[in-house]
């Protein structure tokens, strides 16, 4: 079984008119720092919770940028300009990676191992460390 949102990922990025724009191998930049206190212009909400929303819905199938969608959801109250760039940053990476999804082999065991690293210090906005759980 191979789960895919290619068609609905390729509507996204038709939508918000980055089918010019180059892909990106990336979902997030690894020295980008977003904050709730950012001193950028503010950007629509609408706009921005829509963007959100939308990409909420394609990690379903796309672990890959589940964490980058929810730490850009965390600025959904008062988004701002660097706020909407890492969103169109995440856009343009599911525009480099369409064909990527969820494969299940046939008669094949489920193992499910994810892999944590605590860094107390690493989230800018409160400090507070993200421990996941790993299941196996």
């Amino acid at each position: 079984i191979f789960i895919n949102q290619e068609k609905y990922a390729r509507d996204l990025i038709n939508k918000y008119n980055l089918t010019t724009t180059n892909g990106i191998p990336t979902p997030m930049a690894t020295n980008m720092a977003l904050s709730k206190d950012d001193t950028s212009k503010d950007v629509d909400q609408k706009l921005y919770r829509g963007m959100i929303g939308l990409l909420l819905y394609i990690t379903a199938s796309r672990p890959d940028i589940m964490h980058s969608v929810c730490l850009c959801a965390r600025y959904q109250s008062q988004p701002k300009e660097t706020h909407l760039k890492a969103v169109k940053r995440i856009l343009r990476y599911v525009k480099h990676t369409l064909d990527f999804g969820l494969f299940y082999p046939k008669d094949d065991s489920f193992d499910l191992i994810s892999y944590c690293e605590v860094d107390y210090a690493g989230c800018k906005s409160d400090h507070k460390a993200r421990v996941e759980h790993v299941v196996s």
